[in-house]
């Protein structure tokens, strides 16, 4: 064996791992294959017959990135030095000829997996000469990054975020560490930020389950009696459209939006119709999403409202929608479907928007809008204060106004009290602002979805944070160079013709909610004997025999609870928690080497935790029922109709 060898491109080795890595990741896979063979690093024998490689390093300087003597060896000590308890994500900052990554994967337990960061395409391509990691690229429990393109991580990692969530771990690989220096920071900050932002979603989505739920239930007399989405798909290609948001720059430009009526779609954000409104500015779409009974405030005493089309989720609270007194678009649910059936609950639906500002994006997409513009998407606390002059949450602070307590000093309170999640963003100018954890997230999300769309996006918001993916500009200029002529009125005929109330599916839709009801009583029966078999089971872990012969029931009612019932899943949507602690303690238990019996019990402990949460969820959910069924039952006597 020579002192120094270069593998060559077509070599064994390299076909071996790049046949794996055209299979799982064919965007990397391109960029390694493209490498030249004089690109590549030289690597060296060592003592033990293993690979080394000696790489530049910043300074000018070089340095091996393994031992020139026993490379494995040395990477199984870095390996065994990482804790691997509770966790189920390894960032690996550094990947070397993959000798370390090896190491750590062998002692990697259930369902968890490495995150390399590797910003040297040539390494790669030199790793993967020398050292075989098939078994890690087909089991899809190692990723190789490389760059910090948002869009990629976020979509190579999509499927592991809950994971990522339970226990994630950075790993050093030190003398990768000087070669990189802090060329790895920016992958690693989106990486932290997107274990931020599915965390926030994640909390977000078991926190309000159960409202949520409640909600889409007391809407599905509007679900079932108004039209679908459809009718506006594409209405508008071609024509621009302004989603207008509640941030404090609106106010700079609110007034500009009176001569662009008519000349760009308006889709208004619903804690902006009230100040709209004042103005005189109507727009023609109006969306709603939340929850909390407050939403109802932003519909109150704005004046007519016959020409303005609200779009909602099914999850809007239900005081808006039994009051709104122009056309109403509600969008398609699975929770719906679960409780009425796919064919009473089949219609269009967008993405779920994450705020009223994300739902107005979505819309402007799908009504085929081109360029898409944003004013007041500051997301971010421009003047240091939170919201727009003239919102509700204005009103009800009216009465704590005073000369030492002044608007300004109630909006800087507001973002006072986020100060633990306060943080800093770069501006549309250029320069730092604060926001806060849960606007960066919003941003995040703006930034990943403005990346799918076809549609121009235009930031008219003259203040606020950058967002990436859209072209800066003052909404003058935005106006000036797209929104000059008038939109064909005959594109908003669909009002007049289209029938926004219809009473035909209600009785289908009370037959199916009584159906569901009497499902839940099921689930809650099944749950109470599985319950009880358990408990027996916790005093049977020293006697197989018995054990055995009770666990085939309980195995019985597992797969009837879980894959049989349809009102199991309707409580799973509403009580997230429990599924996610069930979740949790599966991943967990592959974690852990025990005997069988310190195993079955544990076993036990976690499936009597989670029939236990079904059970209570089945008793949460049936009242939301009952009083959906009764709602659809007394349909007459809403205020909508």
């Amino acid at each position: 064996m020579s002192d120094v060898t270069t593998p060559a491109v077509g070599n064994e080795m390299f076909l071996h791992n790049m046949r794996a890595l055209w299979k799982q990741d064919p965007h990397l896979a391109l960029r390694v294959d493209a490498v030249d063979d004089q690109d590549r690093f030289a690597v060296e024998p060592t003592r033990s017959g293993s690979w080394t490689v000696k790489v530049p390093t910043p300074s000018g300087l070089s340095t091996y990135l393994h031992s020139r003597y026993d490379p494995v060896a040395e990477a199984r000590k870095l390996a065994d030095s990482v804790p691997i308890e509770d966790r189920f994500c390894f960032v690996v900052l550094g990947m070397g000829l993959g000798h370390h990554l090896k190491a750590l994967f062998e002692r990697l337990k259930g369902d968890a997996f490495i995150i390399c960061v590797e910003p040297s395409i040539p390494l790669v391509a030199t790793a993967l000469c020398t050292t075989d990691l098939t078994d890690m690229i087909t089991s899809r429990r190692l990723f190789i990054l490389t760059d910090a393109d948002k869009a990629r991580i976020h979509e190579r990692l999509k499927d592991h975020n809950t994971l990522m969530m339970l226990g994630a771990q950075f790993v050093q690989h030190p003398p990768s560490m000087q070669v990189m220096g802090e060329s790895t920071g920016p992958i690693c900050q989106m990486i932290t930020e997107f274990v931020a932002f599915t965390r926030m979603s994640l909390a977000t989505l078991v926190g309000n389950s159960k409202i949520t739920c409640r909600n889409i239930a007391m809407n599905l007399v509007h679900y079932v009696t108004t039209p679908p989405i459809d009718i506006l798909r594409d209405r508008f290609a071609g024509n621009p459209a302004v989603v207008i948001s509640a941030g404090p720059s609106l106010r700079n430009n609110i007034a500009k939006l009176t001569d662009l009526k008519g000349k760009a779609v308006l889709c208004a954000v619903q804690t902006t119709l009230k100040p709209l409104m004042q103005r005189g500015i109507v727009p023609d779409f109006v969306t709603s999403l939340d929850f909390h009974e407050m939403s109802q405030k932003f519909f109150e005493d704005v004046g007519n409202l016959s020409d303005v089309h609200l779009v909602a989720e099914p999850k809007a609270t239900w005081g808006v929608l039994d009051n709104y007194p122009g056309p109403v678009s509600v969008l398609e649910s699975n929770w719906a479907r679960l409780l009425i059936g796919d064919e009473l609950a089949a219609r269009g639906g967008l993405k779920a928007g994450a705020t009223v500002a994300h739902l107005a994006f979505y819309l402007a997409v799908h009504m085929g809008c081109d360029p898409i513009i944003f004013v007041g998407q500051d997301l971010a606390f421009t003047g240091h204060v939170f919201y727009v002059p003239g919102v509700e949450i204005h009103h009800a602070w009216r009465s704590e106004i005073n000369r030492f307590n002044t608007m300004e000093m109630k909006e800087w309170d507001r973002i006072a009290r986020n100060r633990p999640i306060l943080r800093k963003t770069t501006g549309i100018d250029g320069q730092e602002l604060y926001t806060d954890e849960l606007l960066f997230t919003y941003l995040e999300q703006f930034e990943k979805d403005i990346a799918e769309v076809p549609a121009t996006v235009i930031n008219a918001t003259e203040g606020g944070a950058h967002i990436r993916g859209t072209t800066p500009m003052t909404l003058r200029e935005a106006a000036e160079r797209f929104c000059e002529a008038p939109i064909d009125r005959e594109r908003f005929a669909y009002r007049k013709t289209t029938r926004w109330r219809d009473d035909a599916r209600l009785e289908a839709a009370r037959k199916e909610m009584a159906a569901r009801i009497k499902e839940l009583d099921g689930v809650t029966t099944l749950c109470e004997e599985m319950r009880l078999l358990l408990k027996e089971l916790k005093g049977m872990t020293g006697d197989p025999a018995r054990f055995n012969k009770r666990l085939i029931r309980v195995d019985e009612l597992r797969v009837k609870v879980q894959h049989e019932s349809r009102a199991y899943r309707i409580v799973n949507q509403a009580c997230q928690l429990a599924e996610f602690r069930r979740y949790s303690a599966d991943r967990k238990l592959g974690l852990v080497d025990t005997d069988d019996v310190e195993r079955a019990k544990r076993q036990i402990a976690r499936d009597l935790e989670f029939v236990t949460g079904v059970r209570d969820g089945a008793e949460e959910v049936k009242p939301m029922l009952t009083d959906a069924l009764k709602r659809l039952e007394s349909h007459e006597d809403l205020s909508c109709t």
